[in-house]
């Protein structure tokens, strides 16, 4: 019989959440084993946001080289080396392996197994030749891409999120199948590196997002000459020497449309098929495992953390999900998630970021909703930088309870967080127009926005009833 090891916590997947969990927890004391069959770092270092936002940042870069004819700057052509923006891509995601690596990890004291896991009861794991009874076992395997039921699809050399950043020729026609946040990423990083983008989405652009913010991005990708295709239905794809060709049916028209490069970005689907999750006793769904509120499974030793469970899938959340899972496994502390203020965001330029409630979702539970906007038209920082688009909106109950934010336009990535943390505290809409931003930011956006709450109120007729009696008394 093959010895059993033990230890305090058995981590299954060495991407963010998994490496945040046994990082945290040796560090703490615990005893540690993490299981990586493939790279460590996971898909966010090697295959997601890492290599997603290192070539966005180098289509961010050309664009603002070639455009600066409003300052009065002029540019004598761009020459852009495909092969240097792959080998910038790379560089940046080498650049950060080290902290995720094997070495750095043993040095902290976890016991690094490269291999596969399964489950062989609910307390015990097999890894490589290692059998593991931990007190614990966090699942951290992550997602991958979800393939589209197309016909064709099969027969051709497409590409997904773990394959677009191995390119080292620019696209002359790259087709997008899905206009989620990487279809869009890509579409707009690979359009302002030179190639000719199309984005074909079932439904409509960035369907997950407010619909007026999505149209902010939207506007701009077709500004840039990318084509996008709503509502539309792919019937079949067909290799071609050199590419392949897509028949979509538009509305009431067919018709075909050729690309030299396809990449599939219609979602993703929760990494589980090989964990034997029923002999653990742990039950799932093609949506992900299920877990409580403090991320335990139906077997309470064994909790699920980041997109393996489904819902959010951003490297945030799984960071977030770790804290939740030590608490819980280390300190004997019954900590409960609040999925309810993750933020999530889209790194266009401009960007969209949210947290809470959309305001079709927000108006489907609440009465009396009200949307609180300033355009970044009348911000004078945006202004003085020559990038008005997008604006600030904000969701209310009648009493002023912060719903939901959403913001579409430089930075909402960074300009988000305020309202996350307002609705974390539980914060009313006073709190943030009391705000005081400095001046010139485009943080004054939102500070306006929600001010606007009290303007029906202060520039009303009883208000100025009121001021006119009160000058009377000198």
């Amino acid at each position: 019989m093959k010895a059993i090891s033990k230890f305090d916590l058995c981590v299954i997947g060495a991407g963010s959440g998994g490496l945040s969990v046994a990082a945290g927890a040796a560090q703490m004391g615990a005893r540690v084993v993490l299981v990586e069959k493939g790279k460590m770092g996971g898909d966010c270092l090697n295959y997601g946001c890492v290599p997603s936002k290192a070539l966005l940042s180098a289509a961010h870069k050309a664009n603002n080289m070639q455009d600066g004819k409003e300052f009065g700057i002029k540019q004598n052509g761009l020459d852009i080396n495909f092969r240097s923006v792959h080998n910038h891509v790379h560089d940046v995601i080498e650049g950060i392996a080290p902290h995720d690596s094997v070495e750095r990890f043993e040095g902290l004291g976890v016991t690094v197994i490269k291999s596969k896991a399964k489950f062989m009861d609910a307390r015990r794991v097999r890894a490589g030749s290692k059998i593991i009874m931990p007190r614990y076992t966090v699942i951290a395997t992550g997602s991958s891409t979800a393939l589209p039921d197309i016909p064709g699809l099969a027969d051709i050399d497409y590409l997904t999120n773990e394959t677009v950043f191995d390119l080292t020729r620019a696209p002359r026609h790259i087709v997008i199948i899905g206009g989620g946040p990487l279809g869009v990423e890509m579409a707009q990083a690979l359009r302002r590196l030179g190639s000719e983008v199309t984005i074909l989405e079932a439904k409509r652009l960035l369907p997950k997002s407010d619909h007026e913010l999505a149209e902010v991005v939207s506007g701009q990708l077709r500004k840039e000459g990318i084509r996008v295709v709503e509502e539309t239905n792919i019937i079949q794809i067909s290799q071609r020497r050199g590419g392949a060709v897509i028949h979509i049916a538009d509305g009431k028209s067919v018709r075909d449309i050729d690309a030299t490069h396809v990449l599939v970005a219609t979602g993703r689907r929760p990494n589980f098929d090989d964990l034997d999750l029923d002999k653990a006793g742990v039950l799932f769904s093609e949506n992900g495992i299920e877990v409580d509120r403090r991320l335990r499974t139906t077997n309470k030793k064994v909790f699920a953390i980041g997109d393996v469970i489904g819902g959010t899938q951003q490297t945030h959340a799984a960071g977030y999900h770790a804290g939740i899972v030590i608490r819980n496994t280390l300190f004997r502390l019954p900590a409960k998630a609040d999925l309810s203020v993750m933020p999530r965001a889209v790194y266009t330029n401009p960007e969209i970021a949210e947290v809470g409630l959309t305001e079709s979702e927000a108006s489907q539970i609440y009465t009396g909703v009200r949307s609180l906007k300033w355009s970044f038209d009348d911000n004078d920082r945006a202004r003085a930088e020559r990038e008005i688009e997008g604006l600030v909106k904000i969701i209310v109950s009648r009493r002023g309870k912060i719903l939901g934010a959403g913001i579409a336009g430089k930075n909402a990535g960074d300009l988000i967080t305020p309202w996350t943390l307002a609705m974390q505290e539980e914060l009313n809409i006073s709190s943030m127009a009391s705000l005081i931003s400095a001046y010139p930011t485009r943080s004054e956006a939102s500070k306006r926005a929600a001010g606007s709450f009290y303007s029906p109120i202060l520039h009303g007729k009883a208000t100025r009833r009121l001021v006119r009696f009160l000058s009377f008394f000198g």
